[in-house]
């Protein structure tokens, strides 16, 4: 797991005080222990100490840094932060992208492709959950060097 400051931050909030938390739904405790169990890599300039077990701070360039890691973690890196996830792309840091659309309407918050095309981007996979979620998978496309075309 890759994470920004704030994300860690939200996380590391919430999810240590379910584990312990007898009274927490069952599934929410079994995932509150494994996240617990994960490595934890945060990005952050401000912060150098973490108290929440596994977690490890991203030190040097960034795009060094998250490239080493990609190398040294064969399944891959899950990235939950909006900023991170951006500039990771901008630096083409991120292969692919897991979308999981809620339907409910917030009128604020970061935007993931506001300001910047998606069209890099396609869609390889779509999931519906009996809830009304949907996951959407992502792949960066490639690009036909020759004509300069997205494929």
């Amino acid at each position: 797991m890759l994470w920004g400051r704030k994300v860690y931050e939200l996380m590391e909030d919430y999810w240590p005080a379910v584990a312990r938390d007898p009274k927490a739904p069952r599934l929410q405790r079994e995932w509150a222990h494994k996240l617990d169990a994960q490595v934890k890599y945060v990005v952050s300039a401000k912060r150098r100490d973490f108290t929440w077990s596994n977690t490890r701070r991203v030190t040097g360039p960034l795009a060094a840094a998250v490239a080493a890691l990609k190398r040294r973690t064969p399944r891959g890196l899950l990235a939950g932060s909006p900023t991170l996830s951006k500039e990771l792309d901008r630096l083409g840091l991120v292969d692919e992208y897991l979308l999981v659309v809620h339907p409910v309407v917030a009128g604020h918050g970061p935007y993931l492709f506001l300001d910047w095309r998606a069209s890099h981007l396609r869609l390889v996979q779509t999931k519906r959950f009996k809830s009304g979620v949907v996951a959407l998978r992502y792949r960066r496309a490639s690009v036909d060097r020759a004509s300069g075309m997205t494929v």
